[in-house]
């Protein structure tokens, strides 16, 4: 739109990622971390989206908001984000904390923010994400946006279908861009009227045919008085719910239009079904991106090693060891081994966060215990199996009518994908699913 993309001589952005809840939706695979450090596609964690589209927007004061299971969080962020001494970046993981002022938990997303004000420095505009989306962006351009258009707030929005529309919220948005009404998972008849006008998708350079309304990808840029003014003169607890509604009627809250790929990964099937499509030969969101990467920690991980093995559509990440076995439309995370006569199909393997010595390998036969693993003559169909599972032999993990049993200590059935816990021992013989 005619604006200069070039952010490295404007220090005033900073950007914060909102860590989320307790990730209940996606339980168990956050029964022990936080849901932004949750693995994704075999070697990376959830968190490393939006701080890699920051990095590569040329943003790179960031700071992660969390109170939740937030240990692994903080291993992963200050062991993958180290920024050298002569730069300002930095990477933050900021957990709620205890204070004169306030006791309690955060009670949502602009609470955190609001209670973390303190910590945020100097700044003239920040940047509000989520730490549990897929996609790609290039924060510039919805800066460049929103500095053109003199806004005091901006909102990131998705063209969607009506089948989709009742899900999400829904702005209605005039031909000048500006967001005049919001409405959270409306039902179809509410939706007459919040059609977005062509000339506007014709601005953004967006073929909308079939997709009129837009909707909120909980992606916010504020400018600093506007946001301090609304959450310390107010007790808003949300933003989605309560401060960005409040700002239409006395604020310029502009949209910008993005048009590519955007998957909110809250349950446990999205995820799932998120991980499988990167091996897809075509993914929807590929890794192969020169100028966008996805970042995360460096490992010193050996090659994979890999016998005589039948392959459709998979990932497999570094440092795995994988038998004879048939392997279709599977992610292996890093450090994963697998045996020999191994069937397996649409599943996630997480991998380990180490691999085990000599001696302990010996000490699992004698207590006939399974490795870290998954052993010979196993089947797992359509599974998520969490790091550091021992996987014996002759066991079946599958669950054709997607029954969702009682949870187990060893694993739980979440919109009918069977999840393996963390750590979990699964003794050689075990039937899962029918």
């Amino acid at each position: 739109m005619g604006t200069s993309l070039d952010f490295r001589k404007n220090p005033s952005t900073v950007c914060v990622i909102l860590g989320g809840g307790r990730g209940t939706r996606l339980y168990p695979l956050t029964k022990e971390r936080s849901k932004p450090a949750v693995p994704l596609g075999g070697k990376y964690r959830l968190i490393d989206v939006p701080i890699s589209n920051c990095l590569n927007s040329q943003l790179n004061r960031i700071y992660v908001l969390t109170q939740f299971n937030s240990a692994s969080l903080h291993h992963h962020v200050s062991g993958a984000y180290r920024f050298d001494r002569f730069s300002k970046g930095f990477v933050e993981v900021l957990a709620a904390e205890q204070t004169p002022d306030s006791e309690q938990w955060y009670q949502g997303t602009a609470d955190a923010v609001r209670r973390n004000m303190v910590h945020f420095g100097d700044w003239d505009e920040m940047l509000i994400l989520s730490g549990d989306q897929l996609y790609r962006m290039d924060f510039r351009r919805l800066l460049a946006n929103h500095r053109r258009t003199n806004a005091d707030i901006s909102i990131a929005v998705l063209p969607v279908e009506e089948r989709q529309a009742s899900g999400l919220g829904i702005l209605k948005v005039d031909t000048s861009g500006r967001v005049i009404a919001f409405h959270e998972k409306p039902r179809p008849e509410q939706l007459r009227g919040l059609e977005t006008e062509p000339e506007l998708y014709n601005e953004f350079q967006i073929d909308a045919a079939g997709r009129p309304y837009l909707a909120s990808m909980g992606i916010y840029v504020y400018n600093r008085r506007t946001l301090e003014k609304q959450l310390l003169e107010t007790s808003y607890v949300d933003f989605g719910r309560d401060v960005f509604p409040s700002s239409l009627k006395s604020q310029r809250v502009q949209a910008f239009l993005f048009d590519g790929y955007w998957e909110d990964i809250g349950t446990v099937r999205s995820f799932h079904e998120a991980n499988l499509q990167m091996a897809d030969p075509h993914p929807k969101f590929p890794f192969y991106h020169d100028d966008s990467m996805v970042y995360t920690a460096a490992r010193m991980l050996p090659p994979t090693r890999i016998g005589r093995v039948s392959m459709e559509n998979s990932l497999i990440a570094d440092g795995c060891r994988v038998g004879d076995s048939t392997i279709k439309r599977c992610v292996l995370g890093i450090r994963s081994i697998v045996g020999k006569n191994v069937h397996m199909c649409r599943t996630l393997v997480m991998g380990a966060d180490y691999y085990e010595t000599a001696e302990q390998i010996r000490t699992n036969k004698e207590a006939r215990r399974p490795n870290i693993g998954i052993g010979d003559d196993v089947i797992i169909e359509d599974a998520i199996v969490d790091k550091n599972v021992r996987i014996g032999s002759d066991v079946i993990i599958r669950n054709p009518e997607s029954v969702e049993p009682k949870e187990t200590d060893l694993y739980a059935v979440r919109d009918g994908v069977i999840c393996v816990v963390k750590s979990a021992v699964v003794p050689s013989g075990t039937r899962i699913g029918k």
